[in-house]
């Protein structure tokens, strides 16, 4: 019984990962709106290392259509505006020598649809891992009731494998919702 319950929060752990990998794809994916979480997963080359971007400068939004970059270090505004140019978000950073500035210019009809396609498929991905770990776990029950498990104590294991899956998806379509509208927001 120990194991089982051990299996079923080992499944717990890793589906609210997933759950929040997806939280931190959608907050990648722009809104028409600025946000510093826009630039997670920009790299700059800092000493010869490619490091983050929000560890090498203050990012804030004076704004709600401008991103504001501050660099700890004024050499690097160069740098920035290599890895900001090189990203796949298609904005345009404007230096002053001492800040970087980003405008976020609204969204068209048609990138918003783009922007919702994206998000359903993040979404489906957070899904899928879900539902993956639930198959997975279902074979660790198989392999222990094939040990010697009580079969009535394995069902009862797999409902509560099923209600935390059922839980995690329908978190992840609640975001899915809530992005869609605050893509599709003009």
């Amino acid at each position: 019984m120990d194991e089982l319950q051990e299996q079923l929060e080992k499944a717990r752990h890793a589906m609210e990962n997933a759950h929040e990998r997806v939280q931190k794809e959608f907050a990648k994916i722009r809104a028409g709106r600025a946000l510093p979480s826009m630039l997670d997963g920009i790299l700059v080359v800092y000493y010869g290392n490619a490091t983050p971007i929000n560890q090498v400068a203050s990012i804030s939004t004076p704004d709600a259509r401008t991103l504001a970059i501050k660099p700890w270090e004024r050499r690097l505004i160069p740098e920035i505006e290599k890895a900001i140019f090189s990203s796949k978000l298609a904005l345009t950073p404007q230096n002053d020598g001492e800040t970087i500035l980003i405008n976020i210019p609204p969204l068209t009809e048609e990138r918003r649809k783009i922007l919702v396609r994206q998000v359903r498929e993040e979404a489906e991905k957070g899904r899928i891992v879900v539902c993956n770990l639930r198959r997975d776990i279902k074979e660790v029950f198989k392999k222990l009731q094939k040990s010697g498990t009580s079969e009535d104590v394995i069902k009862i294991a797999e409902e509560q494998a099923q209600k935390l899956t059922d839980t995690h998806i329908n978190k992840i379509d609640a975001l899915l919702a809530r992005k869609e509208i605050e893509v599709m927001e003009v």
